[in-house]
């Protein structure tokens, strides 16, 4: 199997495992999450990501998502190296958005 494969999960995975309490971590910049995000979505940018380990949200796994997957597929494996138990979700927000699925604007995680 693709070493890639293994760190990604589509957004149907996302989705049932949410409904399940799943936790979601998006590393976009904060203008694109304000215009839009997954509810419940923690917001860490990629570029903070190393500075906030602390900030990262307990799961198993962390559902990490950004725009359209390539950002949270870096994170991933980053995260992965540091011992996280975290997966990709492909495609993104912007394939959450395209499937129907809710989103929240402005600043609040809820």
């Amino acid at each position: 199997m693709d070493p890639v494969e293994e760190l990604e999960v589509d957004v149907d995975s996302l989705a049932q495992a949410q409904a399940q309490g799943a936790v979601v971590l998006d590393v976009r910049n904060p203008d694109e999450y304000e215009a839009g995000h997954i509810p419940g979505a923690k917001l860490i940018p990629l570029g903070e990501l190393a500075a906030r380990q602390e900030e990262i949200p307990e799961g198993d796994p962390i559902y990490v998502v950004c725009a359209s997957g390539g950002r949270s597929l870096t994170a991933t494996k980053a995260m992965v190296q540091a011992g996280y138990p975290a997966v990709s979700v492909a495609g993104g927000t912007k394939a959450w958005v395209e499937t129907g699925r809710p989103v929240v604007t402005g600043m609040d995680e809820r």
